[in-house]
């Protein structure tokens, strides 16, 4: 059986969970929540950025992600924009986008990725 490796843990979750070659990392969003679309949708890609380094890897081992948009009508050509900018060149990963109300009013978009660990 493999180990489950748990990082940046609290009490109701943890942000990201490496099991079996394969790194989840939970719904991301932004901290400064005045930012449109865009400036929210950079700030939880760096965060992901940042946990993808936590686990050794970065976002060329992208596997899946979702995104969560609050108005996917007048936000996603925004999110769209920042998202192609900061994929790796050949390696964009499956991807759904749905529109959905989010944990609070301001918040714009949340972000969950999946990526295979190097073999």
């Amino acid at each position: 059986m493999s180990d489950i490796k748990r990082i940046h843990t609290n009490t109701r979750m943890s942000r990201v969970v490496i099991h079996n070659g394969t790194v989840y990392i939970g719904g991301q969003t932004a901290d400064d929540r005045t930012q449109d679309v865009a400036g929210q949708t950079r700030q939880v890609l760096a965060k992901i950025d940042g946990f993808l380094a936590d686990a050794g890897i970065d976002k060329s081992r992208l596997l899946t992600a979702q995104v969560w948009l609050k108005d996917i009508a007048a936000d996603f050509a925004g999110m769209n924009g920042v998202w192609d900018a900061w994929t790796a060149e050949g390696c964009a990963p499956t991807r759904a986008t749905v529109e959905s109300k989010l944990a609070l009013p301001e918040l714009l978009v949340e972000i969950s990725v999946t990526a295979a660990l190097i073999d």
